[in-house]
C-alpha cells in the first residue's frame, strides 16, 4: 500500500542545520505538511527514521546536508522508495561531479532532480528571501517554484546540474577573498589607530562596499563570529574551488592565500564559528569562544 499523501502540500526535508530546520519552519507557516529526517535527532515534528521514509510519506523532498559525499549516501539510501512521481532537490553546495551522480542516480529510478544551491543568511531563510539558483531540466524548475519561493526571494534558472554547482562555487570563492580582504583593511585600520567604525563610513561610499562587506565588518568590529556561514563549510568551499581550477588547469592566487588562512584558523579550533572569524588573526586582545554546533546541514550562506 503507497504511503503518499495525495495532497501536494505535502514536502520532505532532510537535514536540520541553521538553514534546513528553518525552510522546514516556514514551509509549516505556509500550510505544508513537512516530514523531516536528519543524522542527529532533532525535537522537530514528524521526524522520521530514514530519509528513506521521507521518500516514501512526500514526492518532494529538499535536502540541506553538508557536501557531496553526504549528498550521495542520502540519495542512495532512498533510492528504492524514489518514483517517478518524486521531485528531489539538492541545496547543498557540492562539487559538480557529485551534483552529476545525484542527479543519475534520482534519475535511474524515472524521478526527477534539481541542483539548487542558495545563497542568504540564517536571517534570509527565517524570512523567505533565499536565493536559488536551480539548474536542470527547465520544466522541473517551474513544478518546483511554487514550493521554493516559500522560502525564496528568487530563484534563477542558471543551466544544467552541473552548472548550478559552478556558479555557487564561483560565488563562495569571491565571498572567502572578500572577507580576507575585509580582515586585513580591519586590521591596516586599526593599527594605524583609526576607529574602524570610520571603515564602516568609507565602506558606504566605495565602489567595494556591498552586502557582504556591510553585514560582516560590525561583527568583525565586535568580535562577534556567531556562525551564519561556518568557517568549516566555507573551507570546504574553497577546495571545491581549487579542486575545480586544478581540472581546467587554472591558477587561483587570491583565493589560494585565503584557503591557507583559513586552514590555519580551522587548526587554531574555530572552525565551527563564522567564516569572518579570519579576522580574530588581528584581534589578541579577544578571547576565543567555543564555537557553535553547526547541525547536520549546511549552515547558511555568505553573501
Amino acid at each position: 500500500m503507497s504511503l503518499f499523501q495525495d495532497s501536494p502540500q505535502t514536502v520532505g526535508v532532510i537535514g536540520l542545520g541553521i538553514i534546513g530546520s528553518r525552510v522546514a519552519e516556514g514551509l509549516r507557516g505556509a500550510g505544508y505538511h513537512v516530514y523531516v529526517w536528519n543524522r542527529s535527532p532533532k525535537p522537530e515534528p514528524n521526524f522520521l527514521s530514514s530519509a528513506e521514509e521521507v521518500a516514501r510519506m512526500a514526492e518532494v523532498i529538499q535536502i540541506f546536508v553538508r557536501d557531496g559525499e553526504a549528498l550521495r549516501e542520502v540519495v542512495e539510501s532512498m533510492a528504492e522508495a524514489l518514483t517517478e512521481k518524486h521531485l528531489v532537490i539538492n541545496h547543498a553546495t557540492v562539487d559538480p561531479a557529485s551534483a552529476k551522480v545525484a542527479d543519475d542516480l534520482v534519475g535511474a529510478r524515472g524521478a526527477a532532480f534539481l541542483n539548487a544551491p542558495f545563497t542568504g543568511s540564517r536571517l534570509a531563510a527565517e524570512k523567505g528571501s533565499l536565493i536559488y539558483y536551480a539548474g536542470g531540466d527547465p520544466q522541473t524548475v517551474e513544478r518546483a517554484r511554487p514550493l521554493l519561493e516559500t522560502s525564496a526571494r528568487e530563484v534563477i534558472f542558471v543551466g544544467e546540474v552541473q552548472d548550478a554547482a559552478v556558479l555557487k562555487i564561483a560565488t563562495n570563492l569571491i565571498g572567502a577573498a572578500t572577507v580576507q580582504a575585509l580582515a586585513e583593511a580591519y586590521a591596516i585600520t586599526t593599527a594605524s589607530g583609526v576607529d574602524p567604525q570610520r571603515l564602516v563610513e568609507a565602506l558606504e561610499h566605495h565602489g567595494a562596499g556591498s552586502i557582504l562587506t556591510a553585514t560582516k565588518l560590525p561583527s568583525i568590529i565586535a568580535g562577534d563570529y556567531e556562525p551564519h556561514f561556518s568557517l568549516d563549510n566555507m573551507m570546504k568551499d574553497a577546495q571545491f574551488a581549487i579542486s575545480l581550477g586544478n581540472q581546467l588547469k587554472l591558477d587561483l592566487p587570491a583565493l589560494s592565500t585565503t584557503a591557507s588562512v583559513m586552514f590555519k584558523s580551522v587548526q587554531k579550533g574555530w572552525g565551527d564559528e563564522d567564516f569572518s572569524v579570519l579576522a580574530r588573526h588581528y584581534q589578541s586582545h579577544l578571547p576565543a569562544s567555543s564555537g557553535a554546533d553547526s547541525g547536520d546541514a549546511e549552515t547558511a550562506d555568505s553573501a
